[in-house]
């Protein structure tokens, strides 16, 4: 079973109206206000697994700034998973804007058969603030059994539209601060991976995942390899980060690595499984 653990969908109307969403939500505009970034719906993601042979995807909504396209894109994520529910796993995200208003979105969104709450970006919360801010919303996520996945970004490298400052040093205050929780780190973690040599990261790093989301556009294929060897296959997933990449350049870069076919297995779907007990 080949599970993809980072695609993004939005509502139709959402793609239709790509200027009037950029005008509302600056997060949405930092990313889509191009014409060229690709935007998908629910119906263009399952064409899309269909084509590569992908079994289930988790769905994601971005850090939108507002919560009017928060919730509109939750609702749609919600009912997509209703509608597909053997082939998508819904996650769900309000801003982080620590009133009961958030708390009790994304409090909706997991009674309501959400997985998992993210894509979030802590850097974009107040420094000052953000672990209280994210206390409440980890309570909630432990409550449901949940999983947060978060944006993760390279503190070197070339610059991109969304990447942020979500560095594995910002992302190792949140692991430490919530230990119990099921983290997903995307995009390799932004490096943090490499930092298990040192024993105490690999000891905070026990409740912790990594996703391949973006990998072609950030790393040579011996990222494979190099994250194995540091830190295990059983946390890697299987990512892609839909519609940006197809599955189809992971699959045949993940082919041509040569890795063991326990490994693969493990990476395409076993790990994600596992995460979630099925």
């Amino acid at each position: 079973m080949i599970i993809d653990f980072h695609t993004h969908i939005v509502p139709p109307q959402v793609k239709q109206n790509r200027e009037k969403c950029a005008q509302q939500d600056s997060s949405f505009a930092a990313i889509y206000s191009d014409p060229k970034a690709k935007l998908a719906t629910a119906d263009d993601l399952i064409a899309s697994m269909d084509r590569y042979g992908i079994d289930k995807s988790v769905v994601l909504p971005y850090a939108w700034a507002t919560r009017e396209l928060s919730v509109e894109v939750n609702d749609d994520i919600l009912e997509s998973v209703a509608r597909y529910p053997k082939r998508l796993i819904g996650f769900c995200y309000a801003p982080l804007a620590g009133d009961d208003r958030s708390f009790k979105e994304i409090e909706r969104c997991l009674e309501s058969g959400a997985t998992g709450i993210g894509e979030i970006r802590p850097d974009l919360l107040p420094a000052r603030n953000r672990m209280n801010l994210l206390k409440p919303i980890a309570g909630l996520i432990l409550k449901h059994k949940a999983i947060l996945l978060t944006h993760s970004s390279e503190p070197v490298g070339h610059i991109y539209p969304g990447k942020g400052k979500a560095t594995p040093d910002l992302l190792y205050k949140v692991i430490t601060a919530f230990p119990e929780l099921t983290l997903v780190c995307a995009h390799w973690g932004g490096g943090l991976p490499f930092y298990a040599t040192m024993p105490e990261v690999k000891t905070a790093l026990k409740n912790v995942y990594f996703d391949t989301a973006a990998s072609p556009f950030l790393y040579k294929p011996e990222i494979y390899r190099q994250i194995i060897q540091v830190i295990g296959e059983d946390k890697i997933l299987f990512g892609t980060d839909y519609p940006l990449i197809s599955a189809g350049r992971y699959i045949k870069e993940i082919e041509t690595m040569g890795l063991p076919s326990l490994t693969k297995e493990k990476i395409l779907g076993g790990n994600a499984r596992t995460l979630f007990g099925f």
